[in-house]
């Protein structure tokens, strides 16, 4: 089978290469010629686990093909994934432009049956738009179904995700569609994975309720860490949080207290869920709440910084970490970024580090007052405070002791909690977390 996926960004590359490692014969489509460019040299643009050599692999094997050419992309696949971005707003509504402009190319080039399939995560009622706007633009009829396919892919961890997803959510009207997906999806459904065959509307709507419910046990961690802080040390917020996780019923995963969750997805999905549910008449307190919490929780770590300082003005902070979390370098509405643009608000010099994030950090975090380092013990030379804002492996294996010999002051603020507190203490740091003390 031929397939096309549309976008070689994030989600269209993981895809892309997914798909050929499944068999099929893939072309990853784009506009940007210069991508695909690099993508045919061999370089991936994106760093996660794993992509490279997923798409070294089958393009060595003749599975996946990079082309800036949309109509014979279109023309030569019966199968056509839609992975293109939806920036969400200033109000929260999702930009579909780029939907939109595929969906026109995809038209315009169709001249059989195609199942066009959208990956990038859509508000209710996309899916229908999306076939109005195709039957309205062909010159003659034309057959083609329309699938409502969510992605639920980690950053960091994307490539195990579409090998081993816990669920694959298919969403049409269509017997035909339906069962070509399943075709596609074959091995993985061989491998047990539960299939959720739906409406594309209520798959639509699936992907937002995923991460707004995760977005909201993580606001809920954040906020009861607050209140172990409120209390004191006789409170201690990781009890709590594996206390809780012990229960079936609620599950480990997502109850990491922190500054608040980031990256492309949270944050976007949270505020078009409830742009979406407002448009309907309905207000979704939860995730509305869950929102506010996160927008704020990260200055609750400026906080500790001013407190342990006793003011933040002509200090010198060093930053652990920049992206959003750890194994990507994506830094879209990281925390991380966040805390480091409020210290500097306030008149302190940053000196940062982070494992691969440097780069898309620097774009963000520009101007005076910023020192990018080469490592964490260069970023803690003559530092006042020490923050660590992602909880990337590698520091949670520094050496404290040299860590501090080589700084001015003794505060480390840990954001979030990766830091072993007794052993910091030892190391003759004042140690502030979250939650705990």
């Amino acid at each position: 089978m031929h397939v096309a996926v549309m976008g070689a960004g994030y989600v269209g590359l993981v895809t892309a290469g997914g798909l050929a490692d499944l068999g099929l014969m893939v072309t990853s489509a784009d506009i940007n010629q210069e991508r695909i460019q690099r993508l045919g040299e061999g370089k991936v643009p994106i760093f996660e686990p794993g992509l490279e050599e997923l798409v070294r692999r089958n393009t060595q094997a003749g599975r996946l093909s990079f082309s800036a050419d949309i109509q014979s992309a279109v023309r030569n696949s019966l199968v056509i994934f839609i992975a293109v971005g939806t920036n969400g707003g200033l109000n929260g509504e999702p930009d579909l432009s780029q939907i939109w402009s595929v969906a026109d190319s995809i038209a315009d080039s169709m001249e059989d049956y195609k199942v066009i399939v959208t990956k990038s995560t859509v508000p209710v009622g996309t899916a229908a738009q999306l076939r109005e706007r195709i039957s309205s633009r062909l010159e003659r009829p034309v057959e083609f179904d329309v699938v409502s396919n969510p992605e639920f892919l980690r950053e960091g961890s994307a490539v195990e995700d579409f090998f081993h997803p816990n669920r694959i959510v298919i969403g049409s009207p269509s017997g035909r569609a339906v069962g070509i997906m399943k075709d596609i999806y074959q091995r993985l459904y061989l491998n047990e994975t539960p299939f959720v065959i739906t409406t594309c509307e209520t798959a639509e709507l699936t992907k937002y309720a995923a991460n707004s419910f995760l977005a909201l046990k993580i606001s809920f961690i954040n906020e009861l860490a607050n209140l172990c802080d409120a209390i004191g040390p006789c409170t201690d917020i990781h009890v709590i949080g594996r206390a809780l996780g012990l229960d079936g019923r609620i599950g480990s995963k997502f109850l990491h207290p922190g500054p608040g969750f980031g990256g492309y997805c949270f944050p976007k999905d949270t505020r078009a869920l409830c742009t979406t549910a407002r448009k309907f008449g309905v207000n979704v307190r939860t995730v509305e709440a869950a929102v506010e919490v996160n927008e704020s929780q990260y200055l609750r770590v400026v906080e500790k910084v001013r407190q342990g300082l006793g003011g933040l003005a002509d200090k010198t902070v060093s930053v652990l970490g920049l992206s959003f979390k750890p194994n990507t370098d994506d830094v879209r509405e990281s925390r991380a970024v966040r805390i480091c643009e409020a210290l500097r608000s306030e008149g302190c010099t940053l000196q940062v580090y982070d494992p691969v994030a440097m780069a898309a950090s620097a774009s963000v975090l520009n101007g005076h007052a910023v020192k990018y380092c080469a490592n964490a013990y260069e970023a803690a030379e003559g530092a006042d405070a020490l923050v660590t804002a992602t909880e990337w492996n590698e520091f949670r294996a520094l050496n404290l002791e040299k860590l501090k010999a080589g700084m001015r002051g003794d505060l480390l603020v840990d954001a979030k909690n990766a830091m072993d507190a007794a052993k910091a203490k030892e190391a003759g740091f004042r140690y502030y977390g979250m939650g705990r003390r």
